[in-house]
C-alpha cells in the first residue's frame, strides 16, 4: 500500500513537464548531497560516500538524457559541466573532501534555478 505521500510524488513526476523534471532531479541530487554532508559532519562515512553515489547516479542522468541534436552549444556545455560534476564528486568520496561536495552542490543549485527559470518561462508562454 502506497502513502499519500507517495501517491503525490508518484503523480507528480508523471504529470510535470521536461523542464519540471530536470528541476526534481536537481532537487533530488541537492537533498542526497545535504544527507553527505550531514553524515560526514557524524562522522559516517559509509553514508557519505552512500549519498554521494546517489548524487553522482542523478548527474549522470542529467547527463544520459542531454538532447545532442536539439540542444546544440547549450547542450554540449552541460555535458562539460556534468562530466566535470562527475570527476569531482568522485574526488569528494576518495579524498573525504566535504569541501568539494559543497562546490559541487554550489553548482548543481546554481544549474537548477536557471531550469526553474526556464520551466517557470516556458509555462508562462504556454
Amino acid at each position: 500500500m502506497t502513502s499519500g505521500y507517495q501517491a503525490y510524488q508518484s503523480n507528480s513526476v508523471f504529470t510535470a513537464t521536461p523542464e519540471q523534471l530536470v528541476v526534481m532531479l536537481y532537487d533530488g541530487a541537492l537533498r542526497f548531497g545535504r544527507r553527505a554532508l550531514g553524515a560526514w559532519a557524524s562522522g559516517d562515512k559509509p553514508g557519505a560516500t552512500q549519498a554521494v553515489g546517489r548524487v553522482t547516479a542523478i548527474v549522470h542522468e542529467l547527463n544520459a538524457t542531454l538532447d545532442m541534436e536539439k540542444g546544440g552549444e547549450i547542450a554540449e556545455n552541460l555535458r562539460s559541466i556534468y562530466t566535470f560534476l562527475s570527476g569531482y564528486l568522485i574526488e569528494s568520496v576518495t579524498q573525504q573532501d566535504p569541501v568539494k561536495l559543497r562546490r559541487a552542490m554550489d553548482l548543481l543549485m546554481e544549474l537548477r534555478e536557471a531550469f526553474s527559470q526556464a520551466a517557470k518561462t516556458s509555462a508562462a508562454a504556454a
